[in-house]
């Protein structure tokens, strides 16, 4: 397997920039996902590290060797796509066998390799099925199968389990990290999916508009948002957003709402203006005696949590709290916030001011 490194990638197509100047690195035997909403740049960025586009600009390496402008033939990576890309007048054996055919390898060494591939994924059964008939599932496994079959330096996938319903996307994704962890590969995997991000990946990049506005750990990523559009972006409901006027001095720990002092992660610069307070909807708690209060809109109600919507002096906001705790539309509740979990943000250019909290991951942005 492989390290990959990408320094200040970029794509044009005549006047359009897909990829504006991207650097990242993937670890050696790392599942690294690229995350956004469609036409940000991350399929663009993944066809450039397996040489299915050509950047304008920028290096890739793959395991130490500059391969920016080599073919993907050159490249030693196996891609997996959305549509599984299977042959259809081939059955199982023969799908997943034919890079190896093409390779030249002996017989005996092809049939051994189809039958670790297949015990691996769990389709011994169905080797010598035609594709055709097989469930998207199966035939998911199958394109994995044709992929892990040669023991490439990189794993690519393009949303390999966007075909797939809701329910068996979730068990499929439970499966592929597994196979990922059982391998060790270097693994990079595109997705719209926050959810699917979040279960699967070891680091993130979140793309948009062609740039990376954030780059770390999931829970990096959730917890500290380096901009309003990842804090928008990463969680279900979002980040909500206090909209105020304000300043703050450097090593300052609060701001005031509506003229209620709110404290916060203390800040390492200065600044005035119009500022933003993120805060998640489960880090909300309802308190008679907080001074900070909202009206109830609405309650939605989801089992074990319900999701309140409540009308602020700054704006409109959504609290997660325990589903037997009294929610009723129209009566006025106080709120409060535990500081470290708040994030401030410049509200003209959507980044995080550096806290405490955020400092060290506003340096991958």
């Amino acid at each position: 397997m492989a390290e990959i490194v990408i320094n200040n990638l970029r794509k044009e197509f005549g006047d359009f920039t897909a990829v504006q100047s991207s650097s990242f690195k993937i670890e050696d035997g790392e599942f690294f996902m690229l995350l956004g909403p469609s036409g940000c740049g991350k399929t663009t960025t993944l066809r450039m590290i397996a040489g299915l586009e050509l950047p304008t600009s920028g290096e890739i390496y793959i395991d130490g060797e500059e391969v920016g402008q080599k073919p993907a033939s050159e490249r030693d990576i196996a891609f997996v796509f959305q549509m599984f890309a299977l042959y259809p007048h081939m059955n199982v054996r023969k799908n997943i066998s034919y890079p190896l055919i093409s390779q030249g390898m002996s017989r005996a060494d092809v049939k051994a390799k189809v039958a670790e591939v297949a015990r691996i994924l769990g389709i011994e059964g169905i080797l010598d099925r035609p594709v055709g008939g097989l469930s998207g599932g199966d035939r998911q496994r199958v394109a994995l199968g044709r992929a892990i079959v040669r023991n490439p330096k990189a794993f690519m996938m393009d949303e390999p389990l966007g075909a797939l319903d809701a329910e068996f996307r979730e068990h499929m994704a439970e499966e592929l990290r597994a196979l990922h962890d059982r391998m060790g590969a270097t693994t990079v995997y595109v997705t719209h999916d926050q959810l699917e991000a979040m279960q699967m990946g070891d680091k993130i990049v979140v793309m948009n508009h062609g740039v990376i506005e954030q780059f770390g750990t999931p829970q990096d990523i959730y917890d500290k948002p380096a901009t309003m559009f990842v804090a928008n972006f990463i969680g279900s409901p979002p980040m909500n957003f206090l909209h105020f006027h304000g300043g703050v001095h450097a090593g300052g720990t609060s701001v005031q709402l509506q003229d209620v002092t709110v404290e916060v992660p203390e800040l390492r610069v200065p600044f005035e203006g119009d500022m933003v307070l993120g805060v998640r909807p489960e880090h909300i708690r309802f308190d008679d005696a907080a001074a900070y209060r909202g009206r109830v809109l609405a309650a939605e109600y989801l089992g074990t949590t319900q999701i309140v919507t409540l009308e602020t002096p700054n704006g409109e906001i959504k609290a997660r709290i325990a589903a037997d705790q009294p929610a009723r539309v129209g009566e006025t509740v106080g709120m409060s916030f535990t500081p470290h979990t708040l994030t401030l943000f410049d509200n003209q250019s959507g980044h995080a001011l550096k806290s405490d909290l955020n400092e060290g991951v506003l340096a991958h942005v």
